[in-house]
């Protein structure tokens, strides 16, 4: 059975095993001791190990033929230093005539186009990353590549946006009534359901192109403020107030605002034409329950 190592294993890696497990023996790295018991009930093979402290990572080189990273960069700074370790430990295997992974799943973010103004995006638009957050994911994208090419290790990307889920919704946001922008003011966001996106990297895993990006994304791009009033609507909430961009920056808390100054419609074609992937939830509108 092929060996799976899953680096991260937060909410889309639990969503991930179960998909796994038909294929491979998983093993998942974690750097809390009290999330094994919880992985072990799932399946998994938990190994005890921080990307920010490479010396407790050695347990992970060689053991896997294919590797999902889903662990995010450091808070700080622009370059991806966990990342960095990793690599530097994968590539131990060989010199110690172990085994490089065969494929490797980088999730990236779609932050990493900048602000694009509202036009269709695909995968062959330069990264043009605003924020010290993407130009991490930048970092880490580069480094990748650059050692897929150099050891002969599949990897491939998938550049994720809005990750929502019936857990993963801005219910909070609106009930402490934030605004939104108003319509000609507001910016195009792109979403995808956590499911489809665990189904998303068995299907890179079977079928990715070495050195390739693909938007894992769903079908509408909509204006944010529109999502919003979407989620207040199913769920009972009042929808939120509507500002113009001039007062957004006094009202509005700078994490978000970062978000809101970014407007991109992502394509989803490659990952239909060469992940053959469809799609279970095609917008927001069936993701979100009633």
């Amino acid at each position: 059975m092929r060996r799976l190592l899953i680096i991260g294993c937060g909410d889309v890696g639990v969503r991930l095993v179960p998909l796994a497990l038909a294929r491979y023996r998983v093993f998942a790295l974690t750097r809390d001791t009290a999330q094994c018991a919880a992985l072990r009930a799932l399946g998994v093979t938990p190994i005890i190990g921080d990307l920010d402290k490479p010396q407790s990572l050695s347990a992970i080189a060689g053991i896997a033929h294919d590797v999902v990273h889903l662990a995010p960069p450091p808070a700080s700074g622009v370059t991806d230093t966990r990342t960095a370790h990793l690599i530097a430990v994968l590539g131990k295997a060989k010199i110690n005539r172990g085994s490089l992974p065969q494929h490797f799943i980088y999730i990236s973010t779609s932050g990493v186009y900048g602000d694009c103004g509202g036009d269709v995006v695909p995968e062959t638009r330069p990264a043009h990353p605003q924020t010290a957050r993407a130009q991490r994911r930048v970092d880490a994208e580069r480094r990748l590549r650059a050692w897929g090419v150099r050891s002969g290790v599949g990897v491939s990307i998938l550049r994720v946006p809005g990750i929502y889920a019936a857990d993963r919704l801005p219910l909070a946001r609106l009930q402490r009534g934030t605004p939104a922008l108003n319509d000609a003011d507001d910016s195009f966001v792109n979403h995808v359901h956590a499911d489809d996106l665990a189904r998303m990297v068995i299907a890179a895993l079977n079928h990715a192109a070495p050195g390739r990006a693909y938007n894992a994304v769903d079908d509408l791009p909509q204006k944010m403020g529109d999502y919003f009033d979407l989620v207040a609507d199913r769920h009972g909430l009042q929808r939120p107030p509507r500002i113009a961009r001039s007062e957004a920056a006094r009202l509005i808390p700078q994490n978000l605002l970062s978000f809101m100054s970014e407007s991109r419609r992502l394509s989803n074609q490659r990952i239909k034409q060469e992940l053959r992937f469809r799609l279970r939830y095609p917008s927001v509108h069936e993701g979100i329950a009633v």
